[in-house]
């Protein structure tokens, strides 16, 4: 018997109880998400394409390390309705991300609230505005953005979430302005019942522009510990525009947050981005970047800390495309009791793109013997005149510091905690901003301290 007719009559694969209700939940709650026309066409098709592939396994390249359908037990339809939460709880939430000086957009629940929001100090310069009511307008100029094939590499994720999106932003910054203050995109999730949140952000950064955007994701108490955040960033940074883009992830109410950042940078355009992770029991960052501009420069960090049986994935693309560019990455990861941290690397040189300069690295601290870190770095290289290279360690504290901590007199926990918290500095340091980085460090050191997830 043929291999063809083989594969004809195998059975389609069993779903999963998460995918089955993934399905049910966009049946039941298709008609109440915002958007009608091509939205809902737009809806539709990604949602035939993820029950088509389901959640994705280990089979998948791409997911080798973080098999979806194995740990998503559980799926839900989006929020009902927002729920009631107040300034006070979110700035508890924040810590403190919420002394920045900064423009807050605040969504609840995956619903923007103006009331909660403070646009002061915004200007002219920036122009911004929730998707939700625009989905329900469904414009013709938009609808690019959300076609299948928009993002470098579908996957279900990407489905889920177009299949999903309840909100987001429309935030644009006009040619050749600066924005005075940070913009915060404050997500929180406050429902007592599991839900699953999806949203949408769409960034455009002019010619010659520039910003500093921050997305916190956090929980106030009493939010569901079940439900699933799904959340996508779709950045376009033109010619000699820059751009400091960073991202906070300490939601401990979600069990899974599944994330995407997709960047496309031009000519001479700067990208400077962060990420740190330390909260969810599951967390998948997909992020990518098309380098389509000569003399583009990306520099992206980042810090993810795991306890208990927490499992964290960072997998990232770096596609250059032209000649000319200058990229740099560099994750440092600390893992506790049997959490397990993986990054996934992969720098592209397209042919034709020379003098191209690629370093990726990755480290790990491993605070227990049952803490686990995969790491597979990949360079595809086409072209001659190029400088690449990429590494990855993993490694317990260094016994010799310790020691040299504990003569001076330094109680074991708190040498402990100076030693990671030097660690994971050199990624923080990357920021440029002193306020932005003591927040983030602070909250590190609240997790370092046993405060945090």
């Amino acid at each position: 018997m043929s291999t063809t007719v083989l594969s004809a009559i195998r059975p389609a694969p069993v779903k999963t109880a998460a995918e089955r209700a993934l399905s049910e939940a966009f049946s039941n709650a298709s008609a109440a998400l915002p958007g009608t026309g091509w939205v809902s066409a737009v809806r539709a098709d990604a949602m035939r394409r993820l029950e088509a592939s389901g959640l994705p396994t280990r089979r998948v390249e791409a997911f080798k390390y973080t098999d979806l359908r194995e740990r998503i037990k559980e799926a839900f339809g989006p929020a009902v309705a927002p729920s009631r939460v107040d300034n006070e709880a979110i700035e508890a939430a924040l810590g403190e991300l919420a002394d920045l000086d900064a423009v807050r957009i605040v969504l609840v629940d995956g619903v923007y609230c103006a009331e909660l929001s403070c646009l002061e100090g915004l200007g002219d310069e920036v122009e911004q505005m929730p998707l939700g009511p625009l989905l329900r307008k469904a414009p013709s100029w938009l609808e690019g953005k959300f076609a299948a094939g928009r993002f470098p590499e579908e996957t279900a994720l990407t489905a889920l979430n177009t299949a999903f999106m309840s909100d987001g932003l429309l935030i644009k910054v006009k040619p050749g302005q600066r924005g005075a203050k940070p913009v915060l995109i404050v997500s929180v999730a406050a429902g007592a019942e599991a839900s699953t949140t999806a949203l949408r952000h769409v960034v455009a950064m002019e010619a010659g522009s520039a910003m500093t955007l921050i997305e916190a994701f956090v929980a106030l108490p009493g939010a569901s510990t079940k439900g699933i955040v799904s959340a996508i960033t779709d950045v376009t940074v033109a010619d000699g525009a820059d751009l400091t883009h960073v991202k906070c992830v300490f939601d401990k109410a979600s069990a899974a947050h599944l994330g995407g950042w997709v960047v496309k940078l031009g000519a001479n355009a700067r990208y400077r981005g962060f990420q740190l992770t330390a909260g969810p029991k599951l967390v998948r960052n997909d992020i990518g970047v098309e380098m389509e501009g000569e003399g583009s420069k990306l520099d992206i960090s980042g810090a993810f800390l795991g306890r208990d049986t927490n499992h964290i994935d960072t997998t990232l693309v770096v596609d250059h495309k032209v000649p000319g560019c200058e990229s740099r990455e560099l994750f440092k990861g600390v893992l506790a009791d049997r959490a397990r941290g993986v990054f996934q690397g992969k720098i592209i040189v397209r042919p034709g793109a020379d003098r191209t300069d690629g370093k990726q690295m990755a480290r790990v601290l491993l605070l227990s013997d049952d803490a686990e870190f995969d790491s597979k770095p990949e360079l595809e290289i086409y072209a001659d005149d190029v400088a690449c290279g990429h590494g990855a360690t993993a490694a317990a504290l260094d016994d010799d510091l310790m020691f040299y901590c504990r003569s001076r007199g330094i109680p074991e926990a708190q040498a402990r905690v100076l030693l990671i918290e030097a660690f994971i500095g050199d990624a923080v340091e990357k920021l440029e901003d002193d306020a932005v980085r003591e927040a983030l460090m602070q909250v590190a050191r609240l997790w370092l301290a046993g405060g945090g997830s």
